[in-house]
């Protein structure tokens, strides 16, 4: 494996694509800083980070909190003196419903962390790339923020912006050796998704594409994994504001 050496700072490390994605930075010789607001399960993505011999800390926050952010933020600067790599991927799913059925409650808790907790990350994160003079940002957006999802209205205009913040974000910062890209993950087995079958039985709406999964299954996270090392990666120099779908073909 080639050691990269970077530092890199991954929200969402506790489970799924955020704990791949961590595992695989640490086995490529990369210092990870992990961020969850789940204390029991970051701890255990840094404790596997660790038994594989990789090298890292653990910040608890609330990505949606600014005060936790710029906390997060200063402790991977105090530990490693810099941030190359920021894995922008925390995020929650709206619980489906037809749009004039959704509560305010549940609005407020999708927007929060789906889109002001991944502008939070940008701003803060921005700011120490840009005194850097480089840096590389993915953001995890969805399959849901680059077409419409039945039921789930609110995820998706979140995941909408989530795009909408990447592309601006690459445009601004281009010139700044500063490189912005977004994966949209479409049919990951993870613990967010192992609910949305019930979910579905639960609103009486299954999308008419889900049996018929072109690729016939969903995917690991580890899969994910490798195309967010390969976006981070030095080699990959030349795309920013790319939209990069993972979705065995799902969106097609």
């Amino acid at each position: 494996m080639s050691e990269t050496n970077q530092v890199v700072v991954i929200t969402g490390a506790g489970s799924g694509i955020g704990r791949a994605s961590s595992l695989k930075f640490a086995a490529n010789g990369d210092k990870v800083v992990l961020v969850d607001f789940n204390l029991q399960t970051g701890e255990e993505t840094l404790k596997l980070v660790k038994e594989q011999g990789g090298e890292g800390i653990f910040v608890q926050a609330n990505v949606a909190n600014s005060e936790d952010v710029q906390n997060y933020v200063n402790k991977a600067v105090e530990t490693y003196g810099r941030i190359d790599v920021f894995f922008n991927n925390a995020g929650v799913l709206q619980k489906m419903s037809m749009l004039a059925d959704i509560e305010e409650t549940e609005l407020d808790r999708i927007l929060s962390v789906n889109v002001k907790g991944v502008f939070l990350g940008m701003k803060y994160v921005l700011k120490v790339m840009e005194q850097q003079g480089n840096g590389v940002i993915i953001n995890t957006a969805s399959t849901a923020g680059i077409r419409s999802e039945h039921s789930l209205a609110v995820y998706s205009a979140s995941k909408h912006a989530v795009v909408g913040l990447t592309k601006s974000a690459a445009l601004e910062y281009v010139k700044k050796g500063i490189r912005v890209n977004a994966i949209c993950p479409g049919g990951v087995d993870t613990t967010l998704t192992q609910a949305v079958p019930v979910m579905m039985q639960t609103s009486g709406y299954i999308p008419e594409e889900l049996p018929n999964m072109r690729l016939g299954r969903f995917a690991q996270p580890e899969e994910l994994a490798e195309v967010v090392t390969f976006l981070a990666s030095p080699k990959n120099s030349y795309m920013t504001g790319s939209i990069v779908a993972v979705d065995g073909g799902l969106t097609l």
